[in-house]
């Protein structure tokens, strides 16, 4: 016989037996369930004093019996039945109730959060006959505080209610309402969530850089959630009731993937991933994703393979019975390694490769720096946050072509130029790889190689987008990372980028305040400011700069001249 899940203790032989025969009814496509086994079952449950439940598929098979207490039963993992972002389970569930209550606050969130079919509920009278059965389902369409519709009680002899078509009328209306929200059906379909402890313009920044992040990766955002909390839920992150709302609108959304703008912690994601059948993953995963699309060097892919092991290294868990198989083998001591064993060490063994890999182009890099340093070439290295227009300040002084684009994180690989003064003053100039707020640690760690690069900077410009509302945010969080790197000492230039956008009051009020150089990046004669300060903090000898040099060379002609 098929197992009975839940609790069975303290049960007499012939009720187990009871219950087991229960697999080899079958209900009509068109009755939620018989009269007859509704009979049976509240017999049986009145007799045992706990809820007894049934999953029936849509072909009327009794898939899972399950036993409960006198409160609630537990649904057991049903992967075999899992659906598609726009369909629903496959099951219904059918269970009884003790109390003469109607669908429970827990009846709907398991409705909601399993995407079941139906969900219904047998009251059991004080003479062991059934009472009113209450059913509900997943509104296609709904408001976010109405998002299951709730059927009339039915009497014992009103069960013959199209069951089979009811559900298929449900699935076609999703159907329906995802090609609203799927724009391209080879890109993930993703939801936005942000928990809020602070102000709510914070979270507002946040949420829209976590879109900008989704969309660098190719993600196509359908919707955003948003909970404010004093105090965040460790379980989930979020509450109960937001989760069961999110599960309702990612499945009437069509989502595939669901991201988190806060970091979720190992069991945070399995909380969560156990009560959401889709893919779960966090702002640093997300930002890690871009990182390892964009790496295109091989120094860059082994930088991110290293830090996605190592976020990857604590989360790898298995939810399957693999994790169980043994693989000692024969003469091996003891039952051998599990799956998820056998994984984290190959892991572990790619970290090391890894590490080894990385450190060989540290010794490259230094011996690089030793000849830079030997032919005495000073060093300015661009900073500032992604997408503050490093890469185009970049190519308007040095007239290269390196990637820029409008997108966060458009450029990986750190590159350098020269650049020629006048006189024939030659400087090394780098773009290194923009920085973001809570840039992931792993990320800074193998990323070492390439922020290394900086300490031998003899000057750093910093630039600051200020057409962007958050640009104060992102200046302290470009200088907290330069502080925990220790380059604090190194002298900086603030660059007021992306001039053009901003009013000419409010210009001058960011010069006095920041101290900064107004600019175009792609304007080269708003640049002449910015060079001659470079110049002047250059030319600390005489050999660099003579004093009979010309004063009329023009910096715009220097700027369409340098290469």
């Amino acid at each position: 016989m098929k197992r009975i899940f839940g609790n069975t203790t303290g049960l007499k032989s012939d009720q187990i037996r009871r219950l087991e025969n229960l697999y080899r009814r079958r209900i009509p496509p068109e009755y939620l369930v018989t009269p007859e086994l509704a009979r049976d079952v509240s017999r049986l449950s009145h007799e045992i004093r706990r809820q007894i439940g049934l999953l029936i598929d849509r072909s009327g098979k009794i898939t899972h019996v399950i036993a409960g207490n006198h409160q609630g039963i537990i649904i057991p993992e049903t992967k075999e039945y899992r659906a598609a972002p726009d369909r629903l389970n496959g099951l219904r569930c059918v269970h009884t109730h003790l109390h003469h209550e109607p669908l429970t606050r827990d009846d709907l969130a398991d409705l909601s959060l399993l995407r079941l079919d139906l969900m219904a509920a047998i009251t059991v009278k004080e003479d062991g006959l059934p009472g009113q059965i209450h059913a509900g389902h997943i509104l296609p369409k709904s408001s976010d505080l109405h998002p299951v519709q709730i059927l009339e009680p039915l009497h014992p002899n009103q069960l013959d209610i199209g069951c089979l078509h009811l559900i298929n009328d449900l699935e076609t209306e999703l159907a329906h309402l995802r090609p609203l929200y799927a724009a391209d059906k080879r890109r993930e379909q993703a939801f936005l969530v942000s928990v809020a402890r602070s102000r709510a313009h914070t979270t507002v920044s946040s949420l829209t850089e976590l879109k900008a992040l989704a969309r660098s990766s190719g993600i196509h955002v359908i919707g955003t959630l948003v909970q404010q909390r004093s105090k965040v839920v460790s379980s989930f992150l979020i509450g109960s009731g937001k989760l069961k709302e999110l599960t309702v609108l990612a499945l009437q959304k069509g989502a595939t993937l669901i991201v988190f703008d806060q970091e979720l912690s190992p069991s945070q994601i399995r909380a969560i991933s156990d009560k959401i059948d889709l893919k779960i993953i966090d702002r640093t995963q997300l930002i890690l994703d871009i990182f390892a699309q964009r790496a295109q060097t091989r120094e860059g892919k082994l930088q991110v393979e290293l830090a996605q092991l190592k976020y990857l290294l604590p989360r790898l868990v298995l939810k399957n019975t693999a994790m169980s198989r043994l693989t000692g083998g024969i003469g091996g001591r003891g039952p051998g390694e599990t799956k998820l064993e056998i994984n984290r060490r190959r892991v572990r063994e790619r970290i090391v490769r890894l590490e080894k890999s990385l450190s060989e182009v540290r010794m490259r890099r230094k011996h690089q720096k030793a000849k830079r340093h030997k032919r005495g070439l000073p060093v300015i290295s661009i900073v500032g946050y992604t997408n503050a227009g490093k890469s185009t300040l970049l190519n308007t002084l040095t007239k290269s072509d390196v990637l820029a684009e409008s997108r966060l994180f458009a450029t990986l690989d750190p590159a350098s130029r020269r650049l020629k003064f006048p006189k024939d003053i030659e400087v090394i100039i780098t773009d290194t790889v923009g920085f973001i707020k809570d840039l992931p640690k792993d990320l800074m760690v193998a990323f070492r190689a390439t922020l290394e690069e900086l300490e031998s900077a003899d000057i750093l410009l910093h630039v600051i987008d200020i057409s962007n509302p958050d640009f104060n945010a992102q200046r302290e969080a470009v200088e907290r990372i330069l502080s925990d790197l220790n380059l604090q000492n190194i002298p900086i230039i603030r660059v007021l980028n992306k001039q053009d956008r901003v009013e000419k009051e409010r210009i001058d009020q960011l010069r006095d305040q920041l101290g900064g150089f107004p600019v175009c990046a792609q304007d080269a004669p708003s640049l002449a400011g910015l060079i001659e300060k470079l110049q002047t903090m250059i030319a600390v000898s005489p050999e660099n700069f003579p004093p009979n040099r010309r004063q009329e060379e023009n910096l715009l002609t220097y700027l369409n001249k340098s290469r």
